[in-house]
């Protein structure tokens, strides 16, 4: 007796239909990235078109041409003799040199200010309040001409204004004391910034583990062994020489030390208070945002204020004020563009003498909207590494 194999099922039909919603939304996505794809490729055409019609040449090969642009304020060697690229390079650092030290000089005075407001103080409180204000309320653009002509009105460079020794403030800007840096100093570098870190660690334990038993731990010889031994080590090993050039006078100007030009000196003053005003008022309200019950039971246990504000309320805080502030790292950067309107040669001003002098209009533009595209999310990548870092988990 034979048995027969049951026939297959017949195949499914798979059916595509608009109105199922994964499919519908795949759909939509792909018109729209081909029109907008589309519409990009005849803005192109059409401008490559009109700009040949006009004889207008295009591209970046202009990059490779020599300058011919004097660049005063820079740290990176630069001469006129060389290429445009190179003057981009200049342009770049000096806007790096304003955002970054921006950044870390509105942070801390930002959060003084901050927590200034919040102090019993009443003398105190009102003044961080008012300073608050007044800033908030008057336009960067205001600031930074203020700071600029009170540069300019300061005394020559013969009679400058010395507050302390070695110190010079005229209208050439404020003139500081500078250590030369070379190969050696900068492994000294490295190995007090391994220090800091190793300092850090260390002291998140030794926090930790009084916050376990109430037991307080000494910092300092820790601090000691990696802030201040490990470099002085490195330095001895090293055989690091650190000479301080102080700045002298002569004739109409000064010889040596670091000078900070009037243009980049009232720019960052202006970026640094204004920008400062509103971080103040983020960590004011994150600081708030804490609910009180947390201070008085940190009171409570016998510790002191600036141990709670510090371990206890602060790390609460931060998850109400890294969102915000991320935003006003992004404007400090953005409005560092604004060194344009005083005489200081940072990217947009370079990309501008350059559309000058070659006519490349749109290429100089998507240079400067590229380096403050790059620059914004690279900000904004840490920032949100760092919010995601510090965030509650759920258990």
């Amino acid at each position: 007796m034979t048995t027969s194999n049951p026939a297959p099922p017949p195949p499914r039909r798979i059916r595509i239909s608009l109105k199922d919603r994964q499919f519908a939304g795949l759909f939509w996505q792909i018109v729209v990235v081909g029109i907008t794809v589309a519409i990009v490729a005849w803005l192109w055409s059409n401008t490559v078109h009109n700009l040949s019609v006009r004889r207008i040449s295009t591209g970046f090969a202009f990059l490779g041409r020599e300058a011919g642009m004097p660049i005063t304020d820079t740290w990176i060697p630069y001469s006129p003799k060389d290429p445009y690229l190179r003057a981009f390079i200049v342009g770049l650092a000096n806007t790096l040199r304003v955002a970054v030290i921006g950044i870390v000089l509105a942070t801390v005075l930002g959060t003084i200010i901050g927590v200034a407001r919040l102090s019993s103080n009443w003398l105190l409180a009102r003044l961080a309040a008012v300073y608050v204000e007044v800033l908030r309320d008057i336009p960067l653009l205001l600031q930074l001409l203020f700071w600029y002509v009170l540069m300019q009105g300061l005394p020559a460079a013969r009679a400058a204004w010395k507050p302390i020794e070695g110190v010079f403030l005229s209208n050439r800007g404020l003139i500081l004391p500078s250590v030369p840096i070379e190969a050696g100093q900068l492994w000294v570098i490295g190995a007090a910034v391994i220090g800091l870190i190793a300092f850090h660690v260390v002291r998140k334990q030794l926090t930790a583990r009084q916050l376990l038993d109430g037991r307080p731990r000494r910092i300092w010889p820790y601090a000691l062994a990696f802030v201040i031994g490990l470099p002085m080590l490195t330095s001895l090993a090293l055989g690091v020489s650190w000479t301080i050039t102080k700045p002298e006078l002569r004739g109409f100007n000064s010889v040596g030390g670091l000078t900070l030009a009037p243009e980049y000196f009232a720019l960052l003053i202006a970026l640094v208070t204004y920008t400062s005003a509103f971080i103040a008022e983020i960590v004011r309200s994150g600081i708030q945002s804490v609910h009180r019950g947390q201070w008085d039971a940190a009171m409570a246990l016998g510790l002191r204020r600036g141990f709670v504000l510090q371990h206890i309320v602060m790390p609460q805080a931060l998850r109400v004020i890294i969102p915000p502030m991320t935003s006003q790292y992004l404007n400090l950067t953005k409005n560092s563009s604004l060194a344009v309107a005083v005489g200081y040669q940072d990217i947009v001003s370079i990309a501008n003498t350059t559309l000058n002098q070659t006519g490349q209009a749109i290429e100089a533009i998507a240079i400067i909207m590229l380096v403050f595209l790059t620059i914004s999310l690279g900000i904004s990548l840490f920032m949100n590494w760092y919010n995601a870092r510090i965030a509650l988990v759920e258990r």
